[in-house]
């Protein structure tokens, strides 16, 4: 069955602090229905663990993903697919800061995962594409909306309605990427050093920053402003910004605990 097969594997290091999803499937790491699943099932797992602070999206395969199994939504009834994206689009719900590692094609429902993440690094030979024209249909997992809020409408119909891929570098410029490495090995390196550095940091900060920022740029700047206000001085009550601060003045290392 072509719903069926790939893997979605989950390891963790650095002390636990840092869980790796690796989609597995072959040379172009296909999508399929199941893997769907179990991307959402992973990303329930690791917010559920308090030890994880940073997650990590890459592939296994020559390309980070091509994208769906195509053949595999002729098998799908046309009214489970309402909720179709609610899966891949984990990493947006997650409470934990997503870093998409992508080298290679980055196609479809991948390029739909990857928006989701929070931050995403590529290498030269890194291609985005929303190519879903060629079939005679359009993104279906929060394409549509992630890719304009973050390149803009014009740009966003132009990708999505002629099928066109946006190469690396053209994606560093727009700010799809934050970072182009020069190949795999270098990508997975620096990757695995932010999220390192970023695991230092203090869990409860890291989650507020991510939900001001994706909760305040959808809303009237005055609201996201006031959001930001609001958190920030929650923030002053916690154990970490206390504990930040001692370590500022005593000029060490910060200790952590997400309380």
């Amino acid at each position: 069955m072509a719903l069926t097969g790939g893997d979605v594997v989950l390891t963790r290091e650095h002390d636990g602090r840092v869980a790796y999803l690796t989609l597995s499937h072959g040379k172009y790491t296909v999508v399929t229905m199941e893997m769907r699943r179990l991307v959402a099932e992973r990303f329930a797992e690791i917010d559920r663990d308090p030890q994880v602070r940073v997650v990590v999206v890459r592939s296994d395969g020559q390309h980070f993903t091509s994208g769906g199994d195509i053949a595999g939504f002729m098998e799908v009834d046309p009214i489970d697919l309402t909720d179709l994206g609610q899966d891949v689009t984990a990493p947006a719900r997650s409470t934990k800061p997503v870093i998409a590692a992508i080298d290679g094609y980055c196609f479809g429902v991948g390029l739909e995962m990857a928006l989701s993440c929070d931050i995403r690094l590529g290498t030269p030979r890194t291609q985005l594409a929303l190519p879903e024209m060629n079939l005679g249909m359009i993104p279906g997992s929060g394409g549509t909306q992630r890719l304009a809020r973050l390149i803009g409408l014009s740009r966003a119909k132009f990708h999505i309605m002629t099928a066109t891929r946006i190469q690396a570098q053209q994606a560093l410029d727009w700010g799809i990427l934050a970072g182009l490495y020069d190949d795999r090995d270098a990508l997975y390196a620096e990757v695995d050093a932010l999220a390192l550095k970023m695991a230092g940091f203090s869990p409860a900060a890291l989650r507020t920053a991510k939900e001001v920022l994706d909760r305040g740029v959808d809303g009237p700047l005055y609201t996201g402003i006031e959001l930001e206000r609001k958190a920030y001085s929650m923030l002053r009550a916690t154990e970490d910004f206390a504990e930040g601060v001692k370590a500022f003045g005593e000029k060490r290392t910060p200790n952590f605990t997400g309380r």
